[in-house]
């Protein structure tokens, strides 16, 4: 088991939790935006106030609840114990009448099949690596347990609607990064250990928690099946380094990582304004909302990754008490701290 975090003075867990709240309240507008059209509306720096009383999110925070009620109702955190859980509360948001905010169609129609009562490993798109993936998967991140416990709980909550191996692995490093930062690790080095985990996992399938998901591919064995999803991250990965080895001129960071619509791209683009603003969290959320791809998702990631690095109380205050679902986010967050 990885050691206990003692973080109360600093609430990183509430930090993460909250800024993925924000950064989704942020994005939430703009999603559908074109850059030129945001600066218009936003000004320069992009989108910086949330409005509204209480102020919406979408389905990115609603269904990254969904995956944190399931692991606090876990009575342990086994393949066993966490999956119908997790399927349970993917089917209430499927049908909840609040599930209003445009969601995604992996997660809607994988939800209809996991309705029917059929094998998860049955009901997932198993083609999708949509963001979907691992918008969600910041709880996971949050606990205090062993990396493959993380891993396999990463990666099953992404399984049950995402099936690509893809989705599966940006899932585990998008987790394993808010652990990362949540422990400590400065953000400068964040990339580097990312990259150094996708060599050590490139050939790691866990069976027990993926059961035989790999064979909805075609691949030849469980290990070629994780690699390609390895592979694709480690990329976009290496196209991070490069974009935050050059000065920054203040554009669109899709432009370096891709529009975070598929789930590698939205854990580099969330990234690269997370460690381009690491000194300055609003500035990394409206970041993450002036851009041209999945500006909820992306700004979502930023605020959760930048969160588990600086804590509570970087964020605005009075914000906490105006977010959607601020009692729901203070319940699960709190113990966690």
């Amino acid at each position: 088991m990885m050691a206990a975090v003692i973080d109360s003075p600093l609430r990183r867990a509430s930090g993460s939790l909250f800024g993925l709240a924000y950064g989704d309240a942020l994005g939430r507008p703009t999603e559908f935006l074109t850059v030129a059209e945001i600066h218009r509306r936003y000004g320069p720096t992009g989108p910086r106030e949330l409005v509204g009383d209480p102020v919406l999110v979408t389905d990115d925070t609603q269904m990254a609840l969904a995956v944190a009620w399931a692991l606090r109702e876990a009575p342990t955190l086994t393949p066993e114990a966490v999956e119908p859980l997790l399927r349970r509360r993917f089917l209430d948001w499927a049908v909840s009448p609040e599930n209003n905010r445009a969601p995604g169609m992996t997660c809607l129609r994988a939800c209809a099949e996991l309705s029917r009562g059929v094998r998860w490993q049955e009901a997932t798109q198993a083609d999708s690596k949509g963001c979907g993936a691992n918008m969600r998967v910041t709880p996971v991140g949050l606990l205090d347990v062993d990396v493959d416990t993380l891993a396999g709980l990463a990666q099953l909550q992404a399984g049950l609607t995402h099936g690509h191996p893809t989705g599966l692995a940006a899932s585990d490093l998008t987790a394993y990064a808010v652990r990362l930062l949540r422990d400590g690790v400065a953000p400068a080095d964040l990339p580097a250990l990312l990259i150094d985990r996708t060599h050590e996992q490139e050939r790691t399938y866990h069976g027990d928690w993926l059961g035989d998901l790999w064979r909805r591919s075609g691949a030849d064995s469980p290990q070629k099946f994780v690699a390609r999803g390895w592979d694709e991250c480690r990329r976009v990965l290496h196209r991070l380094v490069t974009a935050l080895s050059q000065p920054d001129d203040g554009g669109d960071p899709c432009r370096h990582t891709g529009e975070g619509w598929v789930a590698e791209e939205a854990l580099a683009t969330s990234l690269y304004c997370a460690l381009r603003h690491a000194d300055d969290p609003v500035a990394a959320l409206a970041r993450g909302a002036t851009t041209a791809g999945d500006s909820d998702s992306i700004a979502a990631l930023a605020g959760a990754f930048v969160g588990a690095a600086t804590g509570m109380a970087a964020w605005p205050a009075a914000w906490a008490t105006r977010i959607e679902y601020a009692d729901q986010l203070t319940a699960l967050a709190t113990p966690w701290d």
